[in-house]
């Protein structure tokens, strides 16, 4: 049984580079003693190219982004074959929950559970330290989307709706829907609006939820222009899908990521 004061995860079919546990203890330890710490990096997918969105979305994220980008579909905005932690901290969390079925995002899980210790230090080295294996047999792809889904959605419920009173939808089309669709009664009814570019589905002025049983519209909900939109805003927008359009709206918005806007895509 190791007893060290961090644990480094190294994936059989992963590959860490020459420098990586220096780089990363160099890290961890720059922090205040007996500090939690969260490490990660940056990595290179195996093939070259693999999953091109995902990396670049993982390795250009800035360290004040890891708590905040972390309801989308990606997973947890520190890759798990990167992590380097505080043992303690893994003491804590009690480790990876064991009695759950194969077909569960625990990485993703594990990092919900991590993101609510008190004073724990997310942060990562800034390059590839890890060449990160991409195959089609993954265990990650095994996981149905559904349940990925599921536990983003409980972690939104939990987190960040409570802050919020109101709040808009950025996405009129089948995402946008699809999250709406998820919510409970109570939380559609703080849905103020529905915002878009599309001026086919802003002119269509509503979006109207049916309810097949009873044959009847059971709630409206105005669509309008992003740029008539108020924040709080969910983003219900797959990131670096819209040749910048969207990031570079949100960048000159001035709204605050994590207070005044969550992507959920």
């Amino acid at each position: 049984m190791s007893t060290g004061r961090f644990i480094c995860f190294c994936d059989a079919d992963d590959i860490s580079l020459s420098t990586r546990l220096h780089e990363q203890y160099i890290r961890a330890t720059s922090f205040p003693e007996n500090s939690l710490v969260f490490v990660g990096s940056n990595f290179r997918r195996f093939p070259y190219n693999s999953t091109q969105r995902y990396t670049k979305w993982a390795n250009e994220l800035s360290c004040d982004k890891l708590t905040l980008q972390i309801f989308t579909s990606h997973g947890p905005t520190l890759v798990a074959p990167t992590w380097f932690i505080s043992r303690d901290l893994m003491t804590q969390l009690k480790g990876f929950k064991e009695d759950i079925s194969a077909g569960y995002p625990e990485d993703l899980e594990f990092f919900y559970r991590a993101l609510d210790v008190e004073n724990v230090c997310f942060t990562k080295v800034d390059r590839p330290l890890v060449i990160y294996r991409y195959h089609p047999g993954c265990a990650s792809l095994r996981i149905p989307e559904n349940v990925i889904r599921k536990l983003r959605l409980s972690r939104f419920r939990n987190t960040i709706l409570p802050k919020w009173e109101t709040f808009t939808i950025w996405n009129a089309g089948k995402q946008g829907k699809c999250f709406f669709r998820s919510l409970a009664e109570t939380e559609k009814k703080r849905v103020i609006a529905f915002c878009d570019v599309d001026e086919k589905k802003i002119g269509r002025g509503w979006y109207e939820e049916y309810d097949a049983k009873i044959r009847l519209v059971t709630r409206k909900v105005p669509i309008i222009h992003v740029k008539a939109a108020h924040p709080p805003v969910v983003i219900c927008v797959k990131l670096d899908m819209t040749e910048g359009h969207l990031e570079r709206f949100v960048s000159e918005s001035g709204w605050e990521e994590g207070r005044d806007f969550v992507y959920f895509s």
